[in-house]
């Protein structure tokens, strides 16, 4: 296993994009691993955008953010609202969104959806991630889910302990929406990072799994 580390000094990755289809997706996804970059640098500028909300799950979505990115110095949280599970009808609009984007942020790393995720939005993300961000390091987070979906990661973050919890109760007083689903408990998202800390060797015992299809050195 090759150990991979970005520099402490913030020089990389100082640009940040995090892409999710839906209100709490970054947050379950990637959130460890963007307050572990926070805590190590907040210099780091975050661009964190939301593809589809409705008008309580907003709310949460602009709340969950603002928690997760308190310490970050350069910010901007974009919440839109795209129809909840018709992201490949409503293709166009998305897409240029996306162009849109591309010409006002350039990113050192782009977290989204992984392309094998069997919800439909998440896919057409992960899609228009890919043909828009071309020379970008794009690391692909997993959302745990009924379809039983999950893979192997090939790209690891080691998370603390402490950092774990604090994601984890982000979401749980941020998402109240959600508390009646199956899924949504702390155990379920525990489970999955303490997973991925056994299969990293985490020193922590807590770790993100992520997708990586290409990266250059």
């Amino acid at each position: 296993m090759q150990h991979v580390e970005f520099a402490k000094n913030g020089s990389l990755p100082r640009r940040i994009l995090c892409l999710g289809s839906h209100s709490d997706d970054i947050e379950i996804g990637c959130g460890g691993a963007i307050l572990k970059l926070l805590d190590e640098d907040p210099r780091r500028e975050i661009v964190w955008v939301v593809f589809s909300s409705g008008r309580r799950r907003s709310h949460e979505a602009k709340r969950s953010a603002t928690l997760f990115l308190k310490d970050c110095e350069k910010k901007k949280v974009i919440v839109q609202n795209f129809r909840d599970g018709f992201f490949p009808y409503s293709g166009e609009k998305i897409k240029e969104f996306f162009e849109k984007l591309k010409r006002k942020f350039s990113p050192d790393i782009v977290f989204t959806h992984y392309r094998d995720d069997r919800h439909q939005d998440h896919r057409h993300i992960s899609d228009l991630t890919w043909n828009t961000f071309r020379d970008h390091l794009i690391l692909e987070y997993e959302i745990p889910k009924y379809d039983g979906d999950l893979g192997s990661p090939n790209f690891f973050m080691p998370l603390s302990g402490e950092i774990s919890s604090r994601k984890v109760d982000i979401i749980a007083e941020c998402f109240r929406t959600q508390k009646d689903k199956q899924w949504f408990t702390r155990d379920t998202l525990m489970s999955l990072m303490r997973l991925r800390g056994v299969e990293s060797r985490s020193p922590s015992k807590y770790a993100e799994g992520f997708y990586c299809r290409k990266i250059v050195l």
